[in-house]
């Protein structure tokens, strides 16, 4: 059947959503039912819940597509049309083409009654009956014309929105032509339960008649899951776990806020400190505060007070505290809780607990509030909440605030701050400190006590920059005592070694508060811990060697939690410099027992530090069993900077492990989430870098690489730059840029030799002399690898030994000499495997084979077979790049390799290699790049374009890019 004319009543949607998300059962069971006539369907769900949006995409389903489909919106005016909804909808039949049932011979002529009500299809009624005079038998025939016209048009669909809206005789119609369906018609209504008068959506109780096909759909609002799709798609990006996690708690999951939300944050959502504070800011959306408004205004003032006692209480109560706080009697606060809950202001969250379905709501009442009235009713909860045992002192610090009683707010605001950074919510406890800085006429006790606290907390949590604010703010302040100015100075440059550039201002801030740190020694232990750190910027290792001196000395004359601090740097950084005994040291260390919750930390730290040290210079199993104790201890024990590492660790762990499945998500996630914190950021940003060089993605890579800290060594963390030099070189490389190779190596190396420290180099190294010997520069490339052999000779330095071999077997293949470079080959890989490091083994284990492919006869033939295998274990470990290098090398030996991605039979799916060549396309690569990036020649990838642009329905290359 061809298609049907139909009502085009849904244009674009502002902000709607490309795709339909978390409602795909919903929508199956609609397109089910409504594919069968006659049929019912009824929508029922909470204002913005998406029943518009859902129907939207059920009208544009194939089955329903041969409808005729009739469109009536239902009002909310204080006295709406009678009959309105149908009589708009029916009103869409005289869009051309008009059906050609609809003509005066053929249809009863009862239908004529219909002529007052619709002029605009008055040529195509029979003349209008005489009246009756009995106003309930003309409602009855009106009734009957309805029925009789819908009748007479064909197979259709009646779509009615909005019913809680419609008047009486718009329900008793639907309920007439519901109960008795024509054969060849489908009602579709939507509704909000909790706006129909008395809860039933066609004024008294419905069952569909015998026959007819029915479904009741009741939508829910979205999961946490959903809302981050749902997101990604308005937003056109990918948005993190944690950016959806507070998305969600602040729009419960409702479609329409979700989205309204979005569009103030529109130019800014994806990840990032600013960009959550800007969305827990975010103004209510217009449309959700008119409705609010709106809904207010139906309710009797008891039930508005009540409403705004809720606003100003935040947290869902019971109805005790909200009638206090409204100062109502128990009796009205009953008849006013069922108006709240009844016009769907007020829900009941928990068992007997009320509050707001989302907290876009609640804002949207407690601005309607003037400031005066604010007051007042926080200074209410404020004294009720005072009666509660035990005292919940965070609310009471945000109502003493509010209620501009200074005195409690910093007496509940200190406590609220204790409280929260012994339970580990540290990002609450440097909020409400930097608060109560804020506040004028603090006597310099409190000052001082509040400065050195915030400073404290905050070096344990997340949260860096206000809290660096702050603190230089409070540096300049003369109520600050002499002996609280040298700690305060002490954490501000603890703090800002952790942010972008603020490395090498954070170490001179230090250094300067130690000398106003003599009469605390405890304090000074700390500062000079984090000076004699190795990984700090490019101050050289004898340098750094000075302070570690200087607080191994420290560290004899500490106990308990100071000295397993102490502790937790001095054994990383020896194990970062490749001191060889540093792992019996751990192994023998003792911690107390029982262990109070800050030597918890302590612990923790001691753990994850070593850890990272373990990651950075290749004792990878011990790295792993490290991170596991330390990361469990860190989480119990409430300290958030330590899992941060901790996680970064773990991440760049799992690249050299090879645990790549799903990396590349955990790793963005972990960047929005700590993209504040450099090291850990920038960590983060490496693993990235490398994950999209084996992926060909060198857009992806370069940006991620920049991220790493290469731009300036001396504010970054230097096992990662080298990583990153490293890695900017092999992407040089495979963009065939040897000039541009050769720069990044020689950055890196000036870094590396700078610093000192060559346990970090078993990345840098290999890379270093592949690519000098491609240069030309072969003498260079020894001289790099003696250097090497002389820094790491007696070091405990695995992975970094494992690069010695790789260096002299490239120099070896250099000098003609394939034999020993074969030999070296298979000694490299040995020492990846023993880390493991398997990317890095079958790297070696390629250029072995290369080798013996040189030598032909059976040993070309083994060679054949390896190389076969590695390009099935690179593909298998998520590296399409040197797989599809491999079956290049194959190939330019004589040898097929087929590609296991690329088997027939895909039709018009886009086949995995098609996919490969369609994201390159789309980031307008070059049929030359694109043979270069996944080894192939010009013809075939010639070949793959064509085949690509046809089963996407492009015309050309041009079309997917403007895509």
């Amino acid at each position: 059947m061809a298609t049907a004319p139909r009502h085009e009543a849904y244009g674009p949607a502002r902000t709607a959503s490309p795709v339909l998300v978390g409602r795909e059962s919903e929508l199956e069971s609609l397109t089910a039912t409504l594919s069968e006539q006659p049929a019912v369907a009824m929508i029922e769900g909470e204002a913005g819940v998406g029943k518009s949006r859902l129907l939207r995409e059920l009208l544009n389903r194939p089955p329903l597509r041969t409808l005729r489909i009739m469109l009536g919106r239902c009002q909310s005016l204080r006295e709406p049309f009678l009959y309105g909804a149908v009589i708009e909808a029916l009103g869409g039949l005289a869009h051309p083409p008009v059906p050609p049932s609809l003509a005066r011979n053929r249809l009863n002529p009862v239908t004529g009654v219909l002529r007052a009500l619709l002029p605009e299809l008055s040529a195509y009624l029979p003349e209008a009956p005489e009246p009756t005079g009995d106003p309930r038998s003309e409602r009855h025939r009106l009734f009957r014309a309805v029925r009789e016209l819908l009748s007479g048009i064909g197979p259709a669909l009646l779509v009615i929105e909005d019913l809680h809206w419609a008047d009486d005789g718009s329900r008793h119609l639907l309920r007439f032509l519901m109960s008795d369906l024509p054969r060849n018609l489908s009602i579709v209504v939507t509704y909000r339960r909790e706006d129909v008068p008395g809860g039933v959506p066609l004024g008294s109780a419905y069952r569909p008649p015998p026959g007819a096909a029915s479904v009741l759909v009741n939508l829910r609002p979205l999961d946490r899951s959903q809302v981050r799709v749902l997101a990604a798609a308005l937003l056109g990006r990918s948005i993190s776990t944690r950016f959806a996690g507070k998305l969600y708690e602040r729009t419960a999951g409702i479609p329409f806020v979700v989205e309204e939300t979005l569009l103030a944050l529109r130019d800014s959502a994806g990840g990032g400190r600013a960009t959550r504070q800007l969305l827990e800011n975010v103004e209510v959306p217009v449309l959700l505060r008119e409705a609010m408004a709106e809904r207010l205004t139906g309710m009797p003032l008891p039930a508005v007070r009540l409403a705004q006692a809720a606003a100003v209480l935040e947290t869902p109560v019971d109805a005790g505290l909200l009638s206090e706080v409204a100062g109502l009697t128990e009796r009205r606060c009953h008849e006013a809780l069922a108006s709240a809950l009844g016009n769907g202001v007020l829900y009941e969250i928990d068992e007997c607990s009320y509050g707001y379905r989302h907290s876009l709501a609640r804002q949207a009442v407690y601005d309607t509030l003037p400031g005066y009235d604010r007051q007042r009713l926080h200074a209410r909860a404020l004294r009720a909440l005072e009666h509660r045992v035990p005292k919940p002192v965070v609310r009471m610090a945000e109502h003493s605030h509010h209620a501009g009683d200074v005195a409690l707010a910093l007496r509940y605001g200190e406590r609220a701050a204790d409280l929260a950074a012994q339970v580990g919510d540290v990002s609450a406890a440097t909020g409400l400190l930097q608060r109560l800085l804020g506040y004028p006429g603090l006597s310099p006790r409190d000052v001082d006590r509040l400065a050195v606290k915030l400073g404290q907390v905050a070096h344990a949590g997340l949260d860096q920059y206000d809290p660096v604010a702050t603190l230089e703010r409070l540096l300049s302040d003369p109520r600050l005592s002499t002996a609280a100015r040298g700690e305060v100075r002490l954490f501000l440059g603890m703090l800002l070694v952790r942010q972008i550039g603020g490395l090498e201002a954070g170490r001179a801030v230090i250094e300067t508060a130690l000398d106003e740190l003599g009469e605390r020694p405890h304090l000074l232990a700390r500062g000079v811990s984090v000076l004699a750190q190795p990984f700090y910027g490019t101050a050289p290792l004898p340098q750094v060697l000075r302070w570690r001196e200087r607080l191994l000395e420290l560290i004899s004359n500490c106990k308990g939690e100071l000295r397993l601090s102490l502790l937790a740097n001095h054994l990383s950084s020896l194990m970062q410099t490749g001191d060889p005994d540093v792992l019996r040291e751990l192994a023998s260390l003792s911690p107390p027992s029982p262990m109070s919750t800050g030597e918890q930390r302590q612990l923790a730290r001691v753990h994850c530090n070593m850890a990272d040290a373990c990651t950075c210079v290749g004792h990878h199993e011990q790295a792993r069993s490290l991170l596991q104790t330390g990361l469990r201890l860190a989480i119990d024990s409430g300290a958030p900077f330590v899992v941060s590492t901790a996680r970064a660790t773990q991440t760049r762990l799992a690249w050299f492990l090879g645990d790549w499945n799903g990396l590349a998500e955990r790793a963005t996630d972990l960047l929005d989430e700590y993209h504040d914190l450099f090291p850990v950021a920038s960590e983060l940003s490496l693993v990235l870098g490398s994950l999209a060089i084996v992926r060909g993605d060198w857009e992806e890579a370069e940006e991620r690489l920049s991220a790493t800290g290469v731009a300036s060594p001396h504010d970054a963390i230097t096992p990662v730059v080298l990583g990153g030099f490293a890695g900017l070189a092999r992407l040089r490389l495979a963009q065939g840029e040897n000039a541009l190779a050769l720069a990044e190596i020689d950055r890196g190396l000036t870094v590396a030799r700078s610093k000192g420290v060559w346990s970090w180099t078993g990345e840098l190294v290999p890379v270093a002399v592949a690519v000098l010997v491609e240069g030309g520069r072969t003498d260079d490339a020894r001289e790099l690898t003696r250097e090497l052999e002389k820094n790491i000779e007696g070091r405990d330095a695995p992975m970094a030994a494992a690069g010695l071999e790789m260096a002299r077997a490239c120099l070896a293949m250099a000098s003609g000499d394939p034999a020993s470079a074969l030999a070296g080959y298979e000694r490299a890989g040995e020492r990846y495997r023993a880390l493991p490091a398997p990317y890095y083994a079958a790297l070696a284990a390629e250029q072995a084979a290369l080798c013996r492919m040189d030598r032909g006869g059976a040993e070309a033939a083994r060679a054949t077979e390896e190389l076969s295998a590695l390009a099935d274990e690179f593909a298998a470990m998520g590296a399409p790049r040197d797989a599809d290098r491999c079956r290049y090398r194959l190939r330019s030996h004589g040898t097929v390799k087929p590609s296991r991605r690329g088997r027939r039979g895909y039709g018009d799916v886009l086949s995995p290699r098609e996919q490969d060549v369609a994201r390159l396309l789309a980031k307008g690569r070059t049929n030359r790049e694109i043979a270069q990036a996944l080894f192939l020649s010009p013809r075939t990838v010639e070949q793959h374009v064509a085949r690509t642009l046809k089963k996407l329905g492009k015309q050309s290359r041009t079309d997917l890019l403007d895509d």
